[in-house]
């Protein structure tokens, strides 16, 4: 069965990830599939996530999943194991004797709850005392509305959950008013940054990236750059002995390492520690989502009958939320074009990525055609882009 998940980070107030949200259908025809209390639609969830494995999707992290009345009653959260989810309790689920009764037995259990799009009007206050986290739509309350809401939840244990944060004024904001958790894709969205020199790393990276690019690099130059930077050569030999290569004897020499990768993976490989420098500034988050990114574009190039550079769409996917300093990457125009001007044949694989990583499945619908990928193929390659990201992210 074919499982379309995505996921959306939520933040801690250090810009840390503590858990994502999943987003999810059974199709891309479908909405969330109704489960009025039959056991072949309980199977669309545990199928779903125990198929896959949760820890595979959220890489160890929190997993917010959302739960309709009639999953809380009939107590399917208890399929999962309480320390990797939060139980997200629909705004429209009425506190009813059963639900109260439910949520009871999951908090005693040791199952985190949280109350979605909440507010003063919303019926869910009988059970604020039971809930762990209080989410709250920080764009679509007013800020009376949300001083308001802040006063009377004061007495409670909850902690409050600021979503549809998109820029950095709105989570500096939610963070000043005393919000603990930020979900959104703030830390995703360009920061005009005038006039900004480029710092030495920078310009070494801007150097490196040049010489891997060039049609046929040399090695021996290419070896000398990276052996003048202790940290680069380290993490390349960490790498190529990691235990995705399985070699029997160590790689010891910066030259066979190049060698031994091979043009391509030097060039994937090197883009993506540049990539990591040139954001050191940003979250962890976005340095993650951009690998994913990076590899679900590549994996697309492979199954498209589009002609397409694999390569080409993995840099696009890798630099698609680096804003700094991007006129003076050594990229190629269609790369620059898809990135800056979202024109070109490149820019519909990138468009879709972002539609699949945000849950956007009606955009996904409408971009899939321009991309000439089966969809039945999107599930795997969204699974084995977010492992191997979190994989590269550990290095």
């Amino acid at each position: 069965m074919d499982v379309y998940v995505a996921r959306q980070p939520i933040f801690n107030r250090h810009q840390r990830t503590y858990g994502y949200e999943l987003l999810f259908r059974n199709g891309l025809c479908n909405a969330f599939p109704d489960i009025e209390g039959s056991t072949a639609s309980s199977r669309v969830l545990s199928d779903s996530f125990l198929s896959i494995g949760i820890e595979n999707i959220t890489g160890g992290k929190k997993a917010f999943i959302n739960f309709t009345q009639d999953l809380i009653v009939k107590k399917i959260p208890l399929l999962f194991p309480r320390d990797s989810i939060i139980v997200e309790i629909l705004e429209e689920v009425d506190p009813s004797e059963e639900v109260m009764e439910a949520c009871g037995e999951l908090s005693q259990k040791g199952y985190g709850l949280a109350l979605d799009d909440f507010s003063l009007a919303t019926q869910q206050f009988p059970l604020i005392p039971l809930a762990q986290i209080v989410k709250v739509d920080f764009r679509m309350t007013p800020a009376e509305g949300l001083q308001d809401l802040i006063h009377e939840l004061a007495p409670y244990p909850a902690r409050l959950l600021a979503e549809k944060v998109e820029t950095h004024e709105e989570f500096e904001q939610a963070l000043d008013m005393g919000f603990e958790y930020f979900q959104g894709y703030f830390f995703s969205k360009p920061q005009v940054l005038e006039g900004r020199d480029i710092s030495p790393s920078h310009v070494q990276w801007l150097q490196i990236m040049a010489e891997v690019n060039k049609e046929d690099f040399s090695i021996k130059d290419l070896e000398k750059l990276i052996s003048a930077d202790v940290s680069i050569s380290y993490k390349l030999l960490r790498y190529i002995n990691s235990a995705y290569f399985r070699r029997i004897q160590e790689v010891s020499s910066i030259k066979q390492a190049i060698v031994l990768l091979g043009e391509h993976e030097v060039r994937r490989f090197i883009s993506v520690l540049a990539m990591a420098d040139l954001a050191c500034d940003k979250p962890h988050e976005l340095m993650r989502t951009s690998i994913v990114r990076a590899k679900l574009c590549e994996l697309l190039a492979k199954s498209t009958t589009r002609d397409v550079d694999e390569a080409e769409l993995f840099t696009l996917g890798l630099f698609s939320l680096i804003d700094a300093i991007m006129e003076k990457l050594p990229l190629s125009e269609a790369t620059k074009g898809a990135l800056v001007e979202k024109t070109g044949k490149l820019s519909p694989f990138l468009e879709l990525t972002i539609c699949y990583e945000t849950g956007d499945w009606q955009g996904f619908r409408e971009t899939l055609p321009l991309v000439a990928v089966p969809d039945e193929r999107l599930p795997g390659f969204y699974q084995e882009a977010v492992a191997w990201a979190d994989r590269l992210t550990r290095l």
